[in-house]
């Protein structure tokens, strides 16, 4: 759901930019005053899990993929304020790194990505699986608010689309949750499967295993998994074919790593799984630089 430039243009870029800034202010603002917070270590390991996670595009319907968003799992490992700007940070790193998303609209994905898929998504969560307390509802809760979170980034963007021009919310909007309710049911599963193996660590195992074992993961994922990823068009782009929103347009920033590629590697599985390695470590040391500018050097709860 990663918006390219040539879909927005107009007012909606600035303004998203804004609220995207103030957002992440007010995220971050909750973040340091929090009670219970990630360690630094912790953060960054699940934040570059995120990143390999959103590499494996996975088949839906009619020559569609998709792939996880990643706001709720993120919010449920490490809370709220901090799974927004886990997401961000990633948003970041792929906008930049990899061309994946326009420079000119990250404002607009981290809002659709952060802000709505994290921040309302990683809110009803919680909510949900407090009211819920032991049991079936331990489970329904994250399931519900992750599917829910995907149809909710997709019809923000589409209420983006209809306000830059791009195409009126009553064409778009119907396609965009069609495709992005079945990529849901895959974000549902993926995170249910993530949060039992690593939201309750072993407490006599210190700080490593909350560490190692996403961050493991999220190198065996990128190096190993990322080059079988599915080559179809994802339910944006796919949604943007069906009725005609792509527009051939040189780009006004070119990413060293453009579409997950190392550059001089002949070998594209090889080129893809460096690439997507390289943007694990990124990913790891920015978000680590984020949380030890911020909340690191505190005990953790």
């Amino acid at each position: 759901m990663h918006i390219p430039s040539s879909m927005l243009q107009g007012t909606i870029c600035p303004v998203t930019a804004a609220v995207a800034t103030a957002g992440l202010a007010t995220a971050g603002w909750f973040a340091r005053r929090s009670v219970k917070h990630p360690t630094a270590l912790r953060f960054a390991a699940v934040t570059a899990l995120v990143f390999a996670g959103q590499m494996i595009n996975f088949p839906i319907q009619d020559g569609t993929s998709g792939h996880l968003l990643g706001g709720v799992l993120a919010s449920l490992l490490l809370g709220v304020p901090f799974g927004i700007l886990s997401i961000a940070v990633v948003l970041t790193v792929q906008c930049l790194a990899f061309s994946d998303g326009g420079v000119a609209v990250l404002g607009a994905n981290i809002v659709n990505m952060a802000l709505v898929g994290a921040g309302l998504g990683g809110l009803m969560a919680t909510w949900l699986r407090d009211q819920a307390g032991n049991g079936f509802g331990r489970f329904a809760a994250p399931a519900f608010a992750s599917w829910f979170s995907v149809v909710l980034a997709s019809l923000a963007c589409s209420a983006e689309l209809a306000w830059s021009g791009t195409a009126s919310f009553a064409a778009v909007a119907p396609a965009m949750f069609g495709t992005h309710a079945l990529i849901g049911l895959g974000e549902t599963l993926i995170t249910l499967a993530a949060v039992a193996l690593l939201a309750s660590p072993v407490e006599s195992s210190g700080e490593r295993r909350p560490v190692l074992v996403p961050l493991v993961a999220a190198g065996i994922i990128a190096l190993l998994l990322s080059p079988f990823a599915s080559g179809y068009p994802d339910g944006l782009e796919w949604v943007a074919e069906r009725i005609q929103l792509l527009h051939a347009s040189a780009p006004s920033f070119v990413a060293p790593m453009a579409d997950y590629t190392f550059p001089g590697i002949p070998s594209e599985f090889l080129s893809t799984g460096l690439a997507g390695l390289l943007g694990v470590g990124l990913t790891f040391a920015g978000a680590w630089l984020l949380a030890r500018s911020g909340w690191g050097r505190r005990t953790a709860a």
